[in-house]
């Protein structure tokens, strides 16, 4: 009972923190601190990036009209505005993709600590105030996903790339503040940025899937599957609320907060490590 309420807490903290531009590795691992699930070292990696399934598939329920292409007015057909917005999403997608397969391994390594996670949501958040005031009198050049280019969707997918290298630079906020940079609005800025998700998350789950094979127990089957279903319905309202609050504010707030929170890990492990 103890392990399904802290799965049941992992999920709502991925759910919240996928979608919010403040890196849900961040918050997993303060989480973590406090909060340990009682399993393998293994199974706790492959779970971190499994639950995220739960999240992606709430962007597919939210925005299945505006991402399947396979339906015209009801009919059975080709959208080719929606095939043009997924060759803009697979032109994104290379960058992580390409590199994240390649050196996947080797980053983790190399970068997944607290300190990195710190300094990234510091950086990042840094960066969203800076943004957002230079931001404050101009009109965004783009306002639809139809009108990003491809050479604006390659360089958001460039962006994606720091998120997978750097842990705690957050995915979404990584590609929505790149998304702001070239003249995107707020709105189309975290459509895009979700929509991305989707092979994004899809093939990193699929990877390490793979990498781990698929000899589970039914008990840690069952913190997977329970995982995933609270983050899917968290994420649900986690995303509704964001699109909600960016039609009226800027992502200021959430900058401050990745500040904040990115010196407490740093107080938080420079304390325990005396």
């Amino acid at each position: 009972m103890i392990e399904i309420l802290k799965t049941i807490l992992f999920g709502i903290v991925e759910g919240i923190t996928e979608w919010l531009p403040i890196s849900s590795t961040g918050h997993m691992i303060l989480l973590d601190e406090f909060v340990k699930l009682d399993v393998s070292e293994a199974f706790w990696d492959l779970f971190l990036v499994i639950i995220q399934l739960g999240a992606i598939l709430a962007v597919v329920l939210i925005y299945w009209d505006k991402i399947f292409p396979f339906r015209v007015r009801g009919r059975w057909g080709v959208d080719r505005q929606k095939m043009n917005m997924w060759g803009k999403i697979l032109v994104a997608s290379i960058p992580a993709g390409v590199i994240g397969i390649l050196f996947d391994d080797l980053f983790t390594a190399w970068f997944y600590n607290y300190q990195t996670v710190a300094i990234m949501l510091i950086l990042f958040g840094v960066l969203f105030i800076v943004i957002e005031n230079r931001n404050r009198n101009s009109v965004p050049r783009v306002r639809s996903i139809a009108s990003i280019t491809y050479p604006t969707a390659f360089m958001i997918g460039v962006f994606q790339l720091i998120a997978a290298v750097f842990p705690g630079t957050s995915r979404s906020g990584a590609t929505i503040v790149g998304a702001l940079l070239l003249g995107v609005s707020r709105t189309v800025a975290a459509e895009f940025t979700f929509f991305l998700a989707i092979p994004a998350m899809f093939g990193g789950s699929a990877i390490k899937l793979l990498k781990a094979g698929f000899h589970f127990s039914a008990s840690e089957v069952g913190l997977l599957v329970l995982g995933m279903v609270v983050a899917f319905i968290v994420s649900i309202f986690a995303i509704k609320f964001l699109m909600s609050y960016i039609k009226k504010h800027d992502f200021k707030v959430f900058g401050w907060y990745r500040i904040v929170l990115g010196i407490l890990v740093l107080l938080y492990f420079a304390i325990s490590s005396m």
